[in-house]
């Protein structure tokens, strides 16, 4: 049975994230300048209020790069006002249903446009019953047996659909590989732990402003660390809270680790995100055990909210 001190803190937190969303519903992120917004903070479990995970960067008003498509944010892009015409790319970092389940319904809109450049879809290679991002893309479109074969236009560009180029990460990259380089664009990606899951973590950077994203990650991959180094932001995955089991702590980070990283790599600003029920109960615990070690500005993610990166400001010096 869920404890009452348990039940209270969800409801609380699910009642804040809503009144949040309503608030920046339809608001402007981005209009001048470079922002981060979350499409979805939620996690796999339909239980608190929030989209699975999702979010864009915009610059002067466009949302250039989707990362992750996550249940509930093919409709916060709408809410958002973002145009699938304006994104350069989209970086899942790994395969999980919470992470891309919405991807074939924002592809589908994109029929409903004058888009013909290609549109970039990052992702990670293969390892056990999860395909790379390009044979992923196939499943779905393949003219003959895929489930939305009726948009295998994607494919190839025919039927007058834009073509998807899929960029594939190995798994186990240490050194970054460029996943977008272009006019004032760039994205490396490194493997990340996420127990057997291929996985990536992502480093966006426009404008001066450097962003990272660590996806669903133990936090310990030294290659990571070295990527997201003096990053603006740091979007990192909150799952689970700091007395979780080994299972759990095999797939993400706990809130020690979670500090520690964004202290060593001196990360400006934390996102957290990805929550779910078991850590939002314990969120008040989370947050002092990452104080403990992290000085820098910490926010708790919200479906819609904003985070305007210009200018940055620098983390300050922690006193031993």
């Amino acid at each position: 049975m869920i404890s009452l001190r348990r039940t209270v803190a969800i409801v609380a937190a699910t009642l804040l994230a809503l009144a949040i969303c309503a608030q920046n519903a339809g608001a402007g992120c981005g209009d001048s300048g470079v922002a981060v917004q979350v499409l979805g903070s939620g996690g796999p479990i339909a239980d608190d209020g929030r989209a699975a995970s999702g979010y864009l960067v915009w610059r002067d008003g466009r949302a250039i790069t989707l990362v992750d498509a996550g249940g509930g944010t093919f409709l916060r892009f709408g809410e958002a006002g973002a145009k699938i015409t304006d994104l350069d790319a989209i970086l899942l970092t790994h395969l999980h249903a919470d992470h891309t389940s919405d991807l074939p319904a924002l592809l589908k809109s994109g029929y409903f446009t004058k888009r013909t450049r290609p549109l970039i879809v990052a992702g990670p290679s293969a390892g056990g019953p999860y395909p790379t991002v390009g044979d992923f893309l196939h499943r779905l479109l393949d003219p003959q047996r895929g489930p939305f074969a009726y948009l295998a236009g994607y494919l190839d560009g025919s039927d007058g659909l834009f073509p998807l180029r899929p960029v594939e990460v190995a798994r186990d990259a240490t050194t970054p590989a460029t996943v977008v380089e272009g006019d004032n664009l760039r994205v490396t990606a490194v493997g990340v732990h996420h127990g057997p899951v291929p996985a990536l973590g992502y480093l966006v950077e426009t404008a001066g402003v450097r962003i990272a994203f660590s996806g669903d990650q133990r936090g310990d991959d030294p290659a990571f660390a070295r990527l997201i180094h003096g990053a603006d932001l740091l979007v990192m995955d909150h799952a689970i809270p700091e007395q979780a089991g080994p299972v759990a702590r095999n797939l993400h980070a706990t809130p020690s680790q979670i500090g520690h990283l964004a202290t060593a790599t001196h990360i400006h600003r934390l996102l957290l995100s990805h929550l779910m029920a078991r850590s939002i109960a314990h969120l008040d615990d989370s947050q002092r055990i990452i104080r403990r070690v992290y000085p820098g500005e910490m926010t708790v993610a919200a479906d819609l909210q904003c985070i305007d990166l210009r200018p940055a400001v620098p983390t300050p010096t922690k006193t031993p």
